[in-house]
């Protein structure tokens, strides 16, 4: 996008909370591909989608440093909790620091290990999944997670869009072709609605029927 455009949007887009402002420049300072982070334009999505859904209970495939956990945690209903999962055990420490400082560290539990190997133990149905983990699992994460999805119940995919790498034939790039055969997957599934937005680096909002 137009960098003009996109501060513009930026602008005219309600102010960040000034913990996820801290959460987004400590990110940047301290760990490597901080590009991983939600950020304000997103994160603020993320938000408001949450409160339109108001949902009891959400599963986060990638927690990273915790932005968009805290985001989706606003729209929990008042007895509602995020579940995030994490492969990276050194992130967890930061992450719920930040949960402590944005006041929803009650609301979210972290787990750490394998989405694939966690999700099938969890004896919950989610109203919302955020899906931002390895993009070479995106279809394992899809699967294990759709019969734990509430009919009516949204899940949310980060990266559709894979920095246009989705149109081109041919790619040497795993996660690239990950996001392609995902995409791919989705198009031909009969039992969900999907869209995407072409919001940051590209998000699928699915509505399963």
């Amino acid at each position: 996008m137009n960098k003009k455009l996109e501060k513009y949007i930026e602008n005219y887009t309600s102010p960040e909370d000034p913990v996820l402002e801290d959460l987004y420049r400590q990110t940047h300072i301290r760990f490597i591909n901080p590009n991983m982070v939600s950020g304000h334009l997103q994160g603020k999505f993320l938000e408001m989608l949450s409160m339109m859904i108001r949902p009891l209970n959400i599963l986060e495939i990638g927690t990273f440093t915790g932005y968009s956990a805290i985001c989706l945690a606003k729209g929990l209903k008042p007895s509602g909790r995020l579940i995030t999962i994490e492969i990276n055990d050194e992130l967890t420490d930061f992450a719920y620091s930040y949960f402590v400082r944005a006041g929803v560290e009650t609301k979210i539990t972290q787990m750490t290990g394998k989405a694939q190997d966690i999700i099938p133990a969890l004896d919950i149905i989610f109203d919302l999944v955020f899906i931002d983990g390895d993009k070479r699992e995106y279809i394992e994460y899809y699967k294990t997670i759709i019969p734990k999805v509430t009919p009516g119940g949204y899940i949310l995919v980060d990266n559709v869009l894979w920095g246009g790498q989705v149109i081109e034939d041919e790619t040497s790039d795993p996660q690239a072709r990950g996001i392609i055969n995902f995409n791919k997957m989705i198009r031909n599934e009969e039992a969900i609605d999907d869209v995407i937005i072409p919001l940051r680096d590209g998000v699928m909002l699915i509505r399963k029927k």
